[in-house]
């Protein structure tokens, strides 16, 4: 299909009583609730949110896609 790398992120940790700028990342990210995962094609600008968070999400890199 495409030769875009892709990454998944999973939710481990609440999200509550976090900054507002880190909750906004996961916002953007597309997380909400604990356990919930999502595939995301791996921008730059995708890698700015996840380093921001990275103590609160898993990350597997999942390459092509």
């Amino acid at each position: 299909m495409s030769d875009t790398n892709r990454i998944r992120v999973t939710l481990v940790r609440s999200r509550h009583g976090r900054l507002a700028s880190h909750q906004a990342c996961l916002t953007g990210l597309g997380l909400k609730r604990i356990g919930q995962s999502r595939e995301l094609i791996d921008t730059a600008s995708v890698r700015g949110m996840v380093n921001k968070v990275r103590y609160l999400i898993n990350v597997e890199e999942l390459g092509n896609g």
